[in-house]
């Protein structure tokens, strides 16, 4: 017992298939876009917190910089009181 199917039917799978198909490469080519924005997006967050670090970095290299000229001298002043001291007595 063989059933046939109304043309209509079939003509409107047909429509709904190639539709899809037809879509499919527009789908990809917005999932590339969308994942490349995405990259570029995190590449630009990384690259300006890496900046961040750097900056805090370098401003503590020179705090420590400041730091050891400043106790430079006062291990010379130190010094020459020390040397001072032992003179007088």
């Amino acid at each position: 017992m063989a059933t046939t199917v109304n043309e209509q039917i079939t003509d409107s799978v047909t429509q709904v298939n190639t539709k899809v198909l037809a879509e499919t490469p527009a789908m990809a080519m917005g999932n590339l876009y969308t994942a490349m924005g995405l990259a570029l997006s995190n590449a630009s967050a990384n690259a300006a917190a890496s900046q961040q670090h750097a900056g805090i970095t370098m401003q503590a290299a020179t705090v420590q910089g400041v730091n050891s000229l400043t106790a430079i001298g006062t291990a010379v002043l130190g010094r020459a009181a020390e040397s001072i001291v032992d003179k007088d007595s």
